[in-house]
Order: structure tokens, then sequence, then C-alpha cells
């Protein structure tokens, strides 16, 4: 049987008083109040479909923590879409205004400053140390539901692992699991463990009680030392797709590997990524820097067996990586380069940007994007229409074009007598226009702006059927629809953040 597991960000809406600070003095931690404070966030979400709207205003809140420097830590899902923050101290009546300074939404993180530095009289940063021990008591800090009053929970370091973060939908990092009560609210907490920080509070898992999720301190000292340039850059990756085929002693025979040797098989690499020169389908990669790697695709580091995937984290985009590997039985060297290596279909959210997009004559025409792909709801994995859910699968193997930019799909039709018809093709990627190739959304731009033809032929991925739109009546229809449909600009090319 298998078991669909939901993973919950804990921001909410509400308000509740919730007192308890009984663990403070077994953390080590003498003043919790002066380091931990309640985030209040009013945030609009885009509109995915028609990117010239944006949702209703929703309030949320989280907890955020003062770290070296006068910065204040908290989870980028606290203060993503947001178009106020204010910070709240326990214990004071007054508010204090604060701005996002970085945002990791990859790795769920953001440092946060406050103008009125009158905030950070009488407080303490707190300090962050290494991995907890599995078993070890840590307590959890924050204000979940919204409460005025700090409240402490504890629990025990239950397992650290690599999995998903809920944020971003699609980034995996390290995570320690603890069965501490981490409540909505309590998100960007420090979980403190001898007067330390060793994690931050972000997600639980909601088919199960009282199993929480924190970002360990690897993760975090990883994003700050990212922004000490003055911008983020995100977690890098090698840009190669593996698979452990080494427990078949046949496919280990098959490929020339020693018997004596562990290692990963190579399925391929992300097109254009920092690799693709370097990796081949089948090489069999045994080592990665000074580490080891088994048939798991496991290596010994931070004093555990974890993924591969924690080498490459440990190391900024830019930095290189020593690879060692078997090509057809014959043993190789090489150097890798960590880069941002994202695929052509976004797995990601995106946040904190306004969509781009073009509308003419009433067709809207977006990137294809998860956040696109969401606006079919809850269940928009099994609800989306198959070629777009085969794409977003798969889009990184049929893509051979080094040229291709982003997916473009119609997401809208403004009715209008001269698209009348046009609602068949929406949700469909745009292949061609007039015969010119579409790489990416400017592309579909140019294309609408130059073609000297009596019609515009839009040709759409996996279907034979052409879309004919009458350039002349599109031309003197186009300003109308604008204006009936109140759409301020005909396109959005450039996002700004």
């Amino acid at each position: 049987m298998r078991y669909r597991i939901t993973f919950i960000i804990l921001v909410i809406a509400s308000f509740i008083v919730c007192t308890d600070l009984t663990a403070s003095q077994s953390s080590g931690l003498q003043s919790p109040e002066k380091s931990v404070f309640l985030i209040v966030t009013v945030r609009q979400e885009y509109n995915y479909v028609t990117p010239w709207k944006i949702e209703n205003m929703s309030q949320s809140s989280g907890t955020g923590f003062i770290i070296s420097d006068n910065m204040i830590l908290t989870n980028a899902h606290n203060v993503s879409d947001s178009r106020y923050l204010e910070l709240r101290k326990e214990n004071l009546a007054k508010i204090f205004p604060a701005r996002v300074v970085f945002v990791g939404h990859d790795c769920d993180l953001a440092v946060l400053t406050v103008e009125d530095k009158s905030f950070f009289n009488d407080t303490v940063a707190l300090e962050l140390s290494g991995l907890p021990n599995v078993n070890s008591t840590v307590s959890t800090y924050g204000f979940p539901m919204g409460g005025d009053r700090i409240s402490v929970t504890e629990g025990v370091v239950s397992r650290i692992e690599s999995d998903t973060y809920a944020h971003s939908g699609a980034d995996s990092h390290l995570v320690i699991q603890t069965d501490a009560a981490i409540n909505p609210g309590n998100s960007g907490g420090p979980v403190i463990q001898n007067g330390k920080v060793v994690g931050v509070a972000f997600q639980g898992l909601q088919e199960a009680d009282n199993i929480g999720y924190m970002i360990p301190t690897t993760v975090i000292k990883h994003f700050l030392d990212d922004i000490k340039d003055g911008k983020y850059d995100n977690f890098g990756s090698m840009g190669a797709m593996f698979f452990p085929g080494l427990h078949n002693d046949s496919y280990r025979s098959y490929l020339k590997v020693p018997p004596d040797q562990d290692g990963l098989v190579v399925l391929g690499t992300l097109l254009n990524s920092s690799v693709e020169s370097v990796l081949q389908k089948n090489d069999v990669l045994t080592k990665i820097d000074d580490y080891n790697i088994d048939n798991d695709g496991m290596i010994s580091i931070h004093g555990m067996r974890s993924s591969i995937s924690e080498a490459i984290e440990s190391k900024q985009i830019g930095e290189t990586l020593n690879l060692i590997f078997y090509r057809q039985g014959e043993l190789k060297t090489a150097t890798a380069t960590i880069a941002l290596n994202r695929p052509i279909f976004e797995q990601a959210l995106i946040y904190d940007q306004p969509p781009p997009y073009v509308c003419y004559a009433g067709l809207v025409f977006v990137p294809a994007t998860r956040n696109f792909l969401e606006t079919w709801g809850p269940r928009w994995p099994r609800d989306i229409p198959f070629y777009l859910k085969y794409l977003f699968a798969h889009s990184m193997d049929i893509n051979k074009d080094p040229r291709l930019k982003e997916y473009v799909v119609l997401s809208a039709v403004m009715a209008d007598e001269i698209n009348s018809y046009a609602n068949q093709f929406k949700s469909q990627v745009v292949e061609e226009i007039n015969g010119r190739k579409i790489y990416s959304l400017k592309d579909v731009s140019d294309a609408l702006k130059q073609t000297s033809e009596d019609f515009y032929s839009f040709k759409f991925m996996g279907d034979n059927r052409i879309l004919p739109i009458e350039v002349k009546k599109a031309r003197q229809r186009h300003d109308e629809i604008l204006k009936k449909y109140d759409i301020p600009a005909a396109e959005r090319l450039e996002v700004t953040q």
C-alpha cells in the first residue's frame, strides 16, 4: 500500500495566547525573550493564469530570532510575497516594521532587518552550533498559533536525513526530525541545545502527531556564507542524474567496474549543466573530493552516513569538486564546477516575483512553471492535463535543444470575437508561431510584433491543429481587449524584484 505524505509549512493567520517557559533553563538559554520575536506578515500572492492580477491580502504569523550582526533569521515562507512585515517583542507593546534583506526560497531561510535600531536594545544574539546527536533532547522556541508570549517545547531528535523542503516543493537538503510539538507559528523559531542553536523549526508532517522538522545549521551556515557578498546565489548542484545500479552484479560486470568498487551509475546530465562535458551516461562515480561513495549513493560526512548531495552542498556556487569515476572499465579523474543547474521546466515554486506574460488579441501566454500547474488546486498532480504532467516529470529527458530557455503555454483567453474559438487550445505549450520556433516568452512577443503575414499561425506541442488569428483584426481589437478586461499592459517580460 502506498501512503501519501504531506508536509505542512508552519504559518497561521490567527493569534492564540500560549505560555510555557519550563524548558529555558534546561536548554541553557537564560533569557529567550531577548532573542526570539513574533513576525506578522501581510502578503499578496500573484495570479499565474492572468498574471497582471494579484490575489486578496492575507495575514500570517511566524517566529524569528537574532543572530550575529543584528541579523534576524527566520523562514522564507514566513515572509514570501509579503507587502508588509512587523516584529513584536514579548512584554512590549511597541510594533517594529521590518523588511527582508536576503531570502533563500530553496532552503526556506530569510534574513530581516529593522530600521528602528532601538529594537536591538537589550537583545541577545544566539550562537549557531553543530548537528545534534540522535536521541538527544532539544527545545523549540516560538510563537505557536501567533500567541503573545514565547512557548517552549522539548523533544528528542529522532532522525537526520535529506528530504524535500515544502516551501519550494522541489529542493532537498538535510533535515532534522524531532518529536517536539512544532505547531503553526513556530516556524522560524530557534531549536536550542545547550544554549546554542542547532536548527530552525520549519515544517511538520500532517499525517502524524508530534513529528516536526528543523533546518540544521549545516544549511543555515551555507546560506549565511552565501550572502556575505551582498547577494544570495542559491544552493548549486552537479547537474547529473544517478542510479544505484552496482547492487546488481551483472550490471557491474556490464559497466566493467571492479568487484570490490562501490559507486553510483550516471544516468545522464542536465542539458547545459556544469558537468555536461565531464560525465557521460554509464560512467560510475566512485569518489567525490575525499568522500568514497557506496552503492546507495551515500558518503560519510558530518559524522554520519548521508547522501552525496551533502558533499556538494558543503560548497558554494562557483567552487569545484574533484571526481573519480570509471568509464568503460578505465579509471578517470575530473573537476566539476558547482552551478545552479536548474531544469527548463522549473520544479520549484517561485515567490516574490511578478509573473511575466504576453497578452495579445486576448491570448495570454505565460512560462510553464509549477506555480501555473498549482492553479489546478490542491490535487494538481492528478488534475493537470496529461501532456503537462508528462512534460513536468520528463522535460529533463525529452528536451535536446540547448536553445530552449522555457516552455510557454496559452494560460487564458480573454473572450472576444477575434478569439472566440481559441479556448480549446488553453494550457497547451506553444511550439511555433508562423513557423518560428518558440524558445522563450520573449520569442512570443517578438513573433507577434514582427509578422508581415495575413494570419498568426500558432502551432502547439503534440497537436496537429493550427490556431489561426487574423493579423489585421487582431491589431484592431488588441487595445480594446486590454481596456475591456482592465489589463494594464500588453506584456511584462522583465521580472523585477
